[in-house]
């Protein structure tokens, strides 16, 4: 019966992964789930220093998340100001996008947020289009590296949790 538990369970995990992709603190969620396994089932054997191990790297995900915009913008040449508009538009355009295509519009509106939110300011404090957009675009591109370096770092993540969660 625990390993039918365990199969669920780790299914779960992989589900509440996919949220990465909605800019959703979905490792973050997965480690609060594995804190409620580990104390349903007390003879898990994954400690403290397991959990510390899951929040550095959680933290680190989200670190890498937030400077890769912040670098792809500054890469590209954009200001200090655009890549703060950057991370703006990005959530913004993630909450705006959260109600279409299931879901899924949550990543094309973090995306088509990051641009236009480094656009707006970039052209606001009188840029010319071509600087605007090419700093935009870097913005973009940056927010796309944060996606994937974070997704990567949850799974990693899930990997060490398999075999402290599977029976056996």
């Amino acid at each position: 019966m625990l390993e039918i538990l365990s199969g669920f369970f780790l299914l779960l995990l992989f589900l509440i992964w996919a949220l990465n992709f909605f800019s959703l603190p979905a490792n973050w969620i997965n480690i609060g789930l594995l804190a409620l396994w580990k104390w349903a089932y007390p003879e898990m054997p994954g400690g403290w220093w397991f959990f510390i191990g899951l929040i550095a790297l959680a933290g680190v995900a989200e670190l890498i998340e937030f400077l890769s915009q912040m670098f792809g913008s500054r890469r590209y040449g954009g200001s200090n100001r655009g890549s703060w508009g950057a991370l703006i538009g990005a959530i913004a355009g993630a909450v705006l996008g959260a109600p279409f295509f299931l879901g899924l519009g949550s990543i094309l509106g973090a995306l088509i947020g990051a641009f236009a939110g480094s656009l707006g300011v970039e052209l606001a404090a009188g840029r010319s289009w071509a600087e605007a957009i090419r700093a935009s675009k870097g913005a973009m591109l940056g927010k796309v590296l944060g996606f994937v370096a974070k997704a990567a770092l949850g799974m990693v993540m899930i990997t060490w949790s398999i075999p402290r969660v599977w029976p056996g």
